[in-house]
């Protein structure tokens, strides 16, 4: 393993796991032979399965399972609130108590990945691409502009 990583007591590690520069890893599992790669952080209660790719600068938080077989490419983000505040009405911050962790399944083999299109027509918008099983779905983009979510057809 590179050094600089932080791994806490409580990560259970597969066999032949390769963690590379910077990760931070606390309270996830992680299968056999998974690779996690520099400045990626998994948090408590996130399973990564065998044989995975999470590529470099990938945030998977609470409440993500990503079975087996699975490639997540560079910037991924989840995110596992449906309603994302820093505050509550009165102004006070958040805790633990003012939101429910809404559960993500990558299913066996599927990939997740940010794909930017460098067309003029759709300059700065973001593809968010899943794919499992060979059959992929565009499941979302955000068009800076537009500062909305806009639904995608499948490919």
């Amino acid at each position: 393993m590179e050094t600089f990583n932080r791994i806490a007591p409580d990560v259970s590690l597969g066999r032949s796991v390769k963690i590379f520069g910077f990760a931070n890893l606390y309270g996830c599992t992680v299968g056999d032979e998974s690779r996690i790669g520099c400045f990626v952080e998994i948090q408590k209660n996130a399973t990564v399965g065998a044989r995975c790719k999470i590529s470099s600068h990938s945030f998977i938080c609470e409440g993500v399972t990503i079975e087996d077989d699975v490639f997540i490419g560079h910037h991924v983000c989840f995110i596992n609130d449906l309603f994302p505040r820093a505050c509550r009405p009165d102004g006070t911050l958040q805790t633990n108590v003012d939101w429910k962790v809404i559960p993500i399944l990558v299913e066996r083999r599927g990939a997740v990945a940010i794909v930017t299109i460098n067309r003029p027509e759709k300059r700065n918008a973001l593809n968010i691409q899943t794919r499992a099983e060979g059959a992929a779905t565009r499941c979302s983009s955000l068009s800076p502009r537009r500062r909305r979510a806009r639904k995608c057809a499948a490919t």
